[in-house]
């Protein structure tokens, strides 16, 4: 676990006297070329660069669900009764040019149905979010640039279609920093590894290395016995004294054997010395924060199993508690990428589904719904025709291709209105229409609500201002209460 974050600094005869063995210990192994020799300088960054916002804030902090893997809109979210009409027809006007070959049209094998007082229309995959239609905005018409998983990975967690940006928590805790100094600003909270890409979709990149992401791997499940170590190794503080006297003296000599060398400031150590300090503040309180066998007994039902209610459940524990920013994602790889059936979407969204819905009902529940901004996206959505280069994987022929020119997403929560849809693909759902929005747009969105103009927030960087829009990106003020 990676832990480099935003705090009120300890100075360094505190760090040096306080730190304990446990959650401290993991920061201290990895700081073998690195130095404390600088701790009395490094500033408070807990507050964040920004001396005033630039709008009202309607959200204090951000809850980021990923579903991995380009989810198939036509299957989910942005029902298409032409589909209906002409399944196993060819595709008008001809095959479309994608990475895999296409066949004819497919029509979903999931029935839509409206819900709530909106009407707002899901597949039967998402019952339990269908229960909370009218708190959701769904935007029918997102789009983004490549049709591959890494660049466009990459473009949703930073803006950019190249790895070497900031990514948005970065971004974000950059200018707001974090509302608890024994917490990391930003969290990124991932089931398994490996992901797709990894840590550069949570890196602070050329921002000072104290604002990228600390990561978790969500494991438990609530069916299990709870331990602390499962959700986060070493949390817990050794209890006996000797170890950690001998690793206190060791950090002691780190810190004379680099005081003669260390000359001029690197973000990168004073992230270091950050990192040991908030991982003994976090020694404290992340025990609490991440046991959530302390949630009720109705609590826990409400979620239910699996790693994705883990995820969710423990994300609306971290921002009850401060944290400014959470990046959730659903698992490894590519899961939702359904290039041979999409029928394997049953299993997916039934590990979704209810952690989803119960992550908004929890949120109401701890008065934190208004204020929290919710956002569920994912890479790009899938062909309306089915892909048939897959005529030789077990049998089966029944899944669709990338397609990056039209998808949905849904938001909830603070400044969102509910109950509605935004937005149009075409009558067969290839390409975005009507309200086309990017993935820059989005982002520019999310940072208005925080109260951030998105080309004022910004960073000079070999000569450049960089910013999480690069050159691009208009709030979509349809979408805002």
């Amino acid at each position: 676990m990676s832990c480099n974050h935003l705090f009120k600094p300890l100075t360094r005869r505190q760090a040096i006297t306080r730190l304990g063995g446990g959650f401290g210990m993991v920061a201290l192994s990895n700081m073998l070329n690195t130095s404390l020799a600088q701790a009395a300088a490094v500033e408070p960054a807990s507050k964040g660069t920004l001396t005033q916002l630039h709008f009202k804030p309607k959200a204090k902090r951000v809850i980021f669900l990923f579903m991995n893997g380009g989810v198939s809109h036509v299957d989910t979210f942005d029902p298409k009764p032409m589909l209906d009409k002409y399944d196993g027809q060819p595709t008008p006007g001809g095959p479309i040019l994608t990475q895999r070959k296409t066949g004819n049209l497919m029509k979903s094998p999931f029935k839509f149905s409206p819900h709530g007082q909106s009407g707002l229309e899901f597949s039967d995959l998402w019952p339990n979010l269908g229960t909370v239609a009218d708190d959701i905005c769904v935007i029918r018409s997102m789009w983004a640039d490549i049709p591959n998983h890494e660049p466009t990975l990459t473009m949703w967690n930073t803006g950019s279609n190249f790895l070497g940006r900031p990514s948005m928590g970065s971004w974000i805790t950059y200018g707001l920093g974090t509302m608890n100094d024994n917490l990391p600003g930003f969290v990124v909270l991932t089931p398994t590894e490996p992901l797709t890409i990894g840590s550069p979709l949570w890196s602070s990149a050329f921002l000072p290395a104290v604002y990228q992401g600390t990561l978790v791997h969500n494991k438990w499940t609530p069916d299990e016995a709870f331990q602390a170590q499962k959700v986060v190794p070493n949390i817990i503080r050794a209890a006996e004294e000797e170890p950690q006297l001998r690793d206190i003296g060791f950090l002691r000599h780190m810190n004379e054997m680099h005081l003669q060398r260390v000359r001029e400031r690197d973000s990168n150590l004073d992230a270091s010395i950050e990192t040991m300090e908030t991982a003994f503040r976090m020694q404290t309180e992340a025990p609490d924060v991440f046991d959530v066998s302390k949630e009720s007994k109705a609590t826990l039902e409400m979620y239910g199993p699996g790693n994705t209610a883990l995820g969710c459940m423990m994300a609306a524990r971290l921002v009850e508690k401060g944290v400014r920013m959470v990046q959730t994602y659903y698992g490894k790889g590519d899961p939702w990428d359904a290039h041979n059936d999409i029928m394997t979407y049953r299993k997916l969204a039934k590990d979704s589904d209810q952690a989803y819905a119960a992550l908004i009902k929890d949120l109401k529940q701890r008065g934190l719904f208004e204020d929290t901004l919710v956002v569920c996206g994912t890479e790009f959505g899938r062909t309306p025709a089915i892909q048939t280069s897959n005529e030789n994987v077990g049998g089966v022929v029944n899944g669709r291709d990338h397609n990056v020119t039209g998808f949905s997403i849904w938001l909830a929560g603070a400044g969102v209105k509910g109950g509605m849809a935004y937005g149009a693909t075409d009558d067969f759902g290839f390409k975005a229409v009507e309200k086309k929005v990017h993935v820059h747009d989005l982002h520019a969105t999310i940072l208005y609500l925080l109260g951030i103009d998105h080309t004022k927030l910004t960073y000079n960087y070999s000569s450049r201002d960089f910013r999480l829009t690069d050159t691009a990106g208009e709030v979509v003020h349809e979408i805002l209460a």
